[in-house]
Order: structure tokens, then sequence, then C-alpha cells
């Protein structure tokens, strides 16, 4: 991964945004085999969205 300068992109510094010109970001996730946005839920599906939890998956040591 590269690292963003302002060598890399000048333009980057200049770029200001007011509160008004700012837009949410909307959150999609898989759900049942297909991806749906999260606006779209109903609140028990968003309470289970919060409460789920994540995990990083390590390569298992190799028996000698």
């Amino acid at each position: 991964m590269t690292e963003c300068t302002e060598q890399t992109y000048p333009i980057l510094k200049q770029i200001t945004l007011s509160d008004a010109e700012r837009q949410p970001c909307e959150i999609w996730t898989r759900v049942m085999g297909y991806h749906r946005p999260m606006s779209s839920f109903n609140t028990g599906k968003k309470g289970e969205f919060f409460e789920r939890t994540y995990f990083s998956e390590q390569c298992a040591a190799l028996a000698e």
C-alpha cells in the first residue's frame, strides 16, 4: 500500500469541504447471499449488525 503525500497528490491539501457539502456515508452489508444497504434494515436487524464480532484469521502452526 502506498502512502499519500503532498508530492504524490498535491491537490489533497487544497480540498476543504464545509459541513453543508458533505454527504453521509452509506453502509452496505451482505445478508443472505446478497448486498443490502443498512438504511433499509429494521430496528432489530440494525441491532444485530452492531452486535457482530469481527476476527482476523491467522495461520496455524504446522506440526513437525
